[in-house]
C-alpha cells in the first residue's frame, strides 16, 4: 500500500518505486496515439453512470436522484485546463484512494512483470480508474480529481498528482454527485483544447456511449448504438446511412446482416459486403478489419481477429462485454471467446450469402464476380469452414453461358447417367481452358466439365477433394474411365498396326526427349492433335501451377504426350515422314504441339519463345500459297 503522510487536513501518499516504471511504460510505449486518453476517461465516466443507474433501480436514497447522466467536456484556454466531468456514482475517499491507486498496491509488482512479459489482463483493470485513466498523463502536467459519492451524507475530495511520484487527498467543494477529472495540459498538448478536436475524438471512439458527452454546449455523440438495436427496428435507410458512417462509401453495400446474440456470450453485430471490392480507391479506408466496440465504445479500427482473413473484404462493427482485452484496451486476446464470437460472425455471415444465392441469384452473381476469390481462398485455407462456404461455390462450365455460373450441387443434380466424379479443367481463361484438348472425351460423352481460370483454383481444389460424396477429378489424369468408354480401348491400338504411324510415334520421343515420360496414341481424343497428362504417382496439375506461381525457377514437369492418330495434322506428318523424312517441318510441328499443350496447360514458361517458330510456319504457308 502507498504510504500515507497526514499534514492538517491534507493526506499525501507515496507511490512504490515500481510505480515509476509502470507509469514510463503507460505515457510512453503503452499507448499508439495521445487522444486515446480521451476515449479512457469517457469510458470511466460512462462506467460511472451506469454504476448510478443501476443503484437507482433499487435505491432512492441517493443525493441529486433527478440529476440528468451525463458527460461534460469543458475547456479553459487560458489556463490551459481540460475538464471531462460526469454525474455518476461518484468515489468516497477511500474509493478514491482504493481506484486511483490500484496500480500502487502491492501487485504493482506483478503487473508490471506481466507487461514485460507481454501478458495480457482483463478489462476489469481499465475500467474504474485504472490503467486508462494513467494515461493522461501523457498530456498532462498535474491531473486533479475532484469526487463526491452517491451517498447522501458523502464529502467531497480531490485527488491531485503530477504523476512524478506522490498523490495528495484533501476535502473539497462539490455539490453535486459524481467526478470531475481536471487536467493540466502540457506545453505541446494544446490540441486538446480545441473544440472541433475533441469532438473529433468522441466521434471515433465513443460516438455510440450511451450517455450524452457535451463538448461544450453541443452534444458531440449520437448516443444509439444501430448494431445493439433488434434488426426488426432498422429500416434499411437507417443500415446504408450506418455502412455510409463507417466505411465512407457512399454507394449502397450488397449486402448486409444483423446478429444479435445473448448466449452463450453477448455479441452485437452487423456486417456490410460493398458493393465492389476496389471501393476503397476513392474513400478513406487505409486497412481491412472490423470496428470493435466493447460496452459501446470504440476499440480498435481495424481488428483482424473476429473474422479468418478470407473475409477481409467484409466491413462492420461487432460489440461484446464478453470480449477479454489487453492493458490498453487496443489489442483482442485470441481465446475461447474470440473464438466463439468468430464462429457465430462466419455462420451468419455464410448465411446471409447463401440465402442471397438462393432468393436472388442474380445479385449472388454480381457477388461472386467481385468477391468470389476470397470464397475460394476461404476453401483452401480453412477447412473448419469449408462445409459452410462449399455451397458459396460458383463456376464457368463447357455447359454453361459466358455470363451463367453453375454451383457444385447444380452441377451434381444433372450430372450424366453412369457418373460417378465431379470433372474440373484448368487453363489461364475461360477461351483457353474451353480448347482444351482434354475435353474432347467429355464433349463426345456430353459430360459437363467445371472451368477453373483463377490463380486460387490451384489451391482451392488441393481442400476441395470431395462434395456430395462425389470426388473432384482433373481431365487431364491418365487413368481416367470415363461412362460409355467400353470397346474404345483396342481403337487406338488398330491405328498402330499401320507402321508409319510407329516411325512417327518414335519421332515424337526423339525430338521431344526427356521432356515427356512416354509418347503414346490416344483412346480419348476426337478433334485434338494431341494433349499433355500426368503420368501415376506424381502431382497433379493444380500442383505444378502452385509450383510455378511460387518458385521462380519453376521446372515444367514431364508429363505424358498422347497423340491423337486420327486426326488430320498427324495423319499429314505421318505422311510426310514417309515422303521426306529429313523435313525440318517435322520437328518444327511436333516442338510446336508440344508447346500449344504447355500454353493451354498454364505452365508454358516462356510463351513469347514460340513467336520465331510461329512466323517460320506462316512464311511457309505464304510461299506455299503463292507458288
Amino acid at each position: 500500500m502507498p504510504e500515507e503522510r497526514a499534514q492538517d487536513s491534507m493526506a499525501s501518499f507515496e507511490f512504490q518505486a515500481e510505480v515509476q516504471q509502470l507509469l514510463h511504460i503507460l505515457v510512453h510505449s503503452l499507448y499508439k496515439e495521445r487522444e486515446i486518453f480521451v476515449r479512457e476517461l469517457i469510458s470511466n465516466a460512462a462506467d460511472a453512470l451506469s454504476r448510478i443507474q443501476f443503484v437507482m433501480l433499487t435505491d432512492r436514497d441517493v443525493l441529486n436522484p433527478e440529476a440528468e447522466l451525463e458527460i461534460h467536456i469543458d475547456v479553459d484556454e487560458e489556463n490551459k485546463m481540460l475538464t471531462v466531468s460526469d454525474s455518476g456514482i461518484g468515489m468516497t475517499r477511500e474509493e478514491l484512494i482504493e481506484n486511483l491507486g490500484t496500480i500502487a498496491h502491492s501487485g504493482a509488482a506483478a503487473f508490471l512483470k506481466a507487461l514485460e512479459q507481454d501478458q495480457r489482463t482483463s478489462i476489469e483493470q481499465i475500467g474504474q480508474f485504472g490503467v486508462g485513466f494513467y494515461s493522461s498523463f501523457m498530456v498532462a502536467q498535474e491531473i486533479t480529481v475532484v469526487s463526491r459519492s452517491y451517498h447522501p451524507d458523502g464529502q467531497a475530495f480531490a485527488w491531485k498528482s503530477t504523476g512524478s511520484g506522490t498523490f495528495t487527498l484533501e476535502p473539497a467543494e462539490r455539490e453535486r454527485r459524481g467526478t470531475s477529472v481536471q487536467i493540466k495540459l502540457k506545453e505541446d498538448a494544446d490540441e486538446f483544447l480545441k473544440s472541433l478536436r475533441l469532438e473529433g475524438i468522441v466521434k471515433r471512439y465513443s460516438d455510440f456511449v450511451p450517455f450524452p458527452i457535451y463538448v461544450g454546449e453541443n452534444v458531440a455523440n449520437q448516443k444509439t448504438a444501430l448494431w445493439r438495436q433488434s434488426p426488426r427496428e432498422v429500416t434499411e435507410e437507417q443500415y446504408e446511412e450506418f455502412y455510409r458512417h463507417v466505411t465512407h462509401d457512399y454507394g449502397k453495400p450488397m449486402l448486409h446482416t444483423h446478429l444479435s446474440v445473448d448466449s452463450p456470450i453477448q455479441v452485437f453485430s452487423i456486417l456490410y459486403v460493398p458493393s465492389r471490392k476496389d471501393y476503397s480507391l476513392l474513400a478513406f479506408r487505409s486497412d481491412h478489419g472490423l470496428r470493435l466496440y466493447s460496452k459501446k465504445v470504440l476499440i480498435q479500427e481495424h481488428n483482424k481477429e473476429l473474422l479468418p482473413n478470407y473475409m477481409r473484404f467484409v466491413e462492420g462493427v461487432v460489440d461484446s462485454d464478453d470480449l477479454p482485452l489487453n492493458v490498453s484496451r487496443e489489442v483482442v486476446q485470441t481465446d475461447r471467446v474470440v473464438r466463439t464470437v468468430r464462429k457465430n460472425l462466419v455462420r451468419k455471415l455464410a448465411g446471409a450469402l447463401e440465402d442471397m444465392a438462393k432468393e436472388k441469384p442474380e445479385e449472388y452473381a454480381a457477388f461472386w464476380r467481385e468477391f468470389g476469390v476470397f470464397i475460394k481462398e476461404g476453401i483452401s485455407t480453412e477447412p473448419g469452414d469449408r462445409d459452410r462456404l462449399v455451397d458459396l461455390l460458383r463456376f464457368h462450365s463447357s455447359k454453361s453461358g459466358a455470363d451463367e455460373l453453375v454451383s457444385l450441387r447444380e452441377y451434381v443434380d444433372r450430372m450424366a447417367e453412369g457418373q460417378e466424379e465431379i470433372y474440373y479443367a484448368f487453363g489461364d481463361d475461360l477461351s483457353a481452358v474451353a480448347q482444351s484438348p482434354h475435353l474432347d472425351p467429355f464433349q463426345a460423352r456430353d459430360i459437363e466439365v467445371l472451368y477453373l481460370t483463377e490463380t486460387i483454383d490451384s489451391f482451392m481444389v488441393m481442400g476441395l477433394s470431395e462434395y456430395d460424396e462425389k470426388k473432384l477429378r482433373n481431365v487431364d489424369d491418365a487413368s481416367l474411365e470415363l461412362p460409355g468408354e467400353e470397346g474404345k480401348e483396342g481403337e487406338a491400338e488398330e491405328e498402330t498396326d499401320d507402321g508409319s504411324f510407329d516411325i512417327l510415334l518414335e519421332r515424337f520421343r526423339n525430338v521431344l526427349g526427356d521432356r515427356v515420360t512416354e509418347v503414346r496414341a490416344s483412346k480419348h481424343l476426337t478433334d485434338s492433335p494431341c494433349r499433355l497428362v500426368n503420368p501415376a504417382n506424381v502431382p497433379g496439375s493444380e500442383m505444378h501451377r502452385v509450383y510455378r506461381l511460387l518458385n521462380e525457377e519453376f521446372q515444367v514437369p514431364k508429363k505424358i504426350m498422347e497423340v491423337n492418330l486420327q486426326h488430320v495434322l498427324i495423319r499429314n506428318l505421318s505422311a510426310l515422314i514417309e515422303r521426306a523424312p529429313q523435313d525440318a517441318l517435322i520437328d518444327q510441328c511436333i516442338e510446336q504441339l508440344y508447346e500449344n499443350d504447355l500454353l493451354i496447360e498454364g505452365i508454358h514458361p516462356n510463351p513469347a519463345g514460340m513467336i520465331s517458330r510461329i512466323q517460320a510456319f506462316m512464311e511457309a504457308a505464304a510461299q506455299s500459297a503463292v507458288s
